[in-house]
C-alpha cells in the first residue's frame, strides 16, 4: 500500500472539535464532533449530531446539541459513531470545540467523510417512509451499459462504472458535466482522453482502478478541479501515477486524501493480460516472493490443463485433471504455510482462476472435466 498520509493530521483537528459540512441529500449543512484519535490507524472518530441548517458561524448556531441515534433499517438505536481517515476534507470546517459527548470509542471504521447521510436516512425513516432510497442523482453501471446510454444528464452527481473495456473520458464529461464523485474500474481496460476529466470542475472524489492508456500529461491538476478531496489510484500506468503524485502531494495539507497503489509498467500490462491472479501483485499481506511463486504455480497448472485437453480424452483426461487439481491445491497449501494469507477473497480468486483455465481451453462443453479439476482442488486444499 502507498497511502500518502503524514504522521499527524495534515489539517489541524483535535478531540472535541465540531466539524460542519454541506450535505447534498439534505440540502443543508450538518455537523459532527471529533471524539477520539487512533494514531495507528491514522484515523479520527466522528460522532454525528442531529442538527442541520444554514451554514453556521459557531457552535451557538447549532442550538441544543444532541448525538444522532440510528434506528432506521437494521440499526438498533446505537449512535452514528465511526472512525474515518484523519484528513479533514477541504470542504469541511471546524466551528469550535465543546466537551466530548461520547467517552467510549466506536468499534467500526469507514472511508469517506459523509457527514449528514445518516441523518438524512434517519429523518426519512422517522417520517414513515420505509421504501428503499434510490438517489436519482446517482448511477451505477457497467462500461457496456454506459456506452449504450444516450443523451446528457446534467443532474447526475455520482457515477460508478465497473468492468470497463474501453471508455472515452471526453464523451463522459460531455454527457455528465456536473459530477462530484466518479469511480472507474476496469479489467486491464483502456481509458481514452483521460485528461478531459480536468473539465469536471465540481469533482470531489475520483477513484480509478485497473485502467490503462493514460500518460503523465493526462493527470488531474489542482487548478482545474479545486474542490477535489479524495483521489485514489490503483493499478494504473506508472507515469500517470507518478505525475498525479507530484501534482497532488502538496494538496494533502489542504484536505485531500491521496492514495496511490500498484503503479504498473507497460511490460506488466503485456505480461498480465491473461493472468487472473494479477491483483495479488502488491496486495497487502502478499509479498513479492509469494506472488511470484503463486504465479509460477498458476502457469504450471495452465500448461498442464492445456496439455490434458490437447493430448487426452475421456477417462484419461479426467484422471489427469484430477491429478492437476490435487497438485494445484497442494502447491498453494505449501505456499500458504505457517503464515497464512489465503482468506475468503483469495480462495475465491483461486477457484475463479481454475474456471478460467477450463474456459480458456474450450472446456465449457465438458462439464465433467471442469468438475474433475475443481472437485480435486476442493478436496485437497487446506485454505
Amino acid at each position: 500500500m502507498n497511502r500518502l498520509t503524514p504522521d499527524a493530521p495534515p489539517r489541524p483537528i483535535a478531540v472535541g472539535d465540531v466539524v460542519v459540512a454541506f450535505n447534498d441529500l439534505l440540502g443543508e449543512w450538518t455537523a459532527a464532533q471529533v471524539t477520539h484519535f487512533h494514531e495507528e490507524w491514522k484515523s479520527v472518530a466522528l460522532l454525528e449530531l442531529t442538527w442541520s441548517g444554514p451554514e453556521p458561524a459557531g457552535i451557538d448556531d447549532l442550538g441544543v446539541v444532541e448525538a444522532l441515534k440510528l434506528s432506521h433499517q437494521s440499526w438498533g438505536g446505537g449512535l452514528s459513531h465511526c472512525f474515518f481517515e484523519w484528513i479533514l476534507p477541504r470542504s469541511h470546517k471546524i466551528i469550535g470545540t465543546m466537551p466530548v459527548l461520547q467517552a467510549k470509542p466506536p468499534s467500526s471504521y469507514s472511508a469517506g467523510w459523509r457527514i449528514g447521510d445518516q441523518l438524512f436516512y434517519q429523518r426519512r425513516w422517522d417520517s414513515g417512509n420505509r421504501d428503499e432510497f434510490i438517489d436519482p442523482a446517482e448511477l451505477s453501471c457497467t462500461g457496456a451499459e454506459l456506452n449504450a446510454l444516450s443523451g446528457p444528464r446534467q443532474d447526475l452527481r455520482i457515477l460508478r462504472v465497473a468492468g470497463i473495456d474501453e471508455l472515452d473520458c471526453k464523451q463522459l464529461v460531455e454527457s455528465y458535466p456536473d459530477l462530484t464523485e466518479l469511480i472507474l474500474t476496469g479489467n486491464l481496460g483502456i481509458l481514452a482522453n483521460a485528461g478531459s476529466l480536468n473539465r469536471l470542475t465540481r469533482l470531489k472524489s475520483l477513484i480509478i482502478s485497473d485502467l490503462f492508456g493514460m500518460d503523465g500529461p493526462d493527470c488531474l491538476l489542482p487548478k482545474h478541479v479545486p474542490a477535489l478531496e479524495n483521489l485514489w489510484l490503483s493499478s494504473v500506468p506508472r507515469d500517470y501515477a507518478s505525475a498525479t503524485r507530484t501534482a497532488w502531494r502538496g494538496e494533502i495539507v489542504h484536505g485531500v486524501s491521496l492514495e496511490i497503489q500498484a503503479p504498473r509498467k507497460p511490460e506488466w500490462v503485456a505480461e498480465n493480460l491473461n493472468n487472473p491472479l494479477r491483483d495479488w501483485d502488491g496486495r497487502e499481506r502478499i509479498s513479492a516472493l509469494r506472488y511470484k511463486k503463486a504465479l509460477a504455480l498458476y502457469r504450471t497448472t495452465r500448461r498442464a490443463v492445456q496439455d490434458a485437453f490437447a493430448n487426452a480424452s475421456g477417462d484419461a483426461r479426467l484422471a489427469r485433471l484430477t491429478e492437476i487439481g490435487r497438485g494445484f491445491s497442494e502447491g498453494f497449501n505449501k505456499l500458504d504455510g505457517r503464515d497464512p494469507f489465503i482468506e475468503t477473497v483469495e480462495r475465491d480468486e483461486l477457484f475463479a482462476a481454475l474456471n478460467h483455465l477450463i474456459t480458456e481451453v474450450g472446456g465449457m462443453d465438458d462439464p465433467a472435466a471442469r468438475d474433475a479439476l475443481l472437485a480435486s482442488a476442493e478436496a485437497n486444499r487446506d485454505w
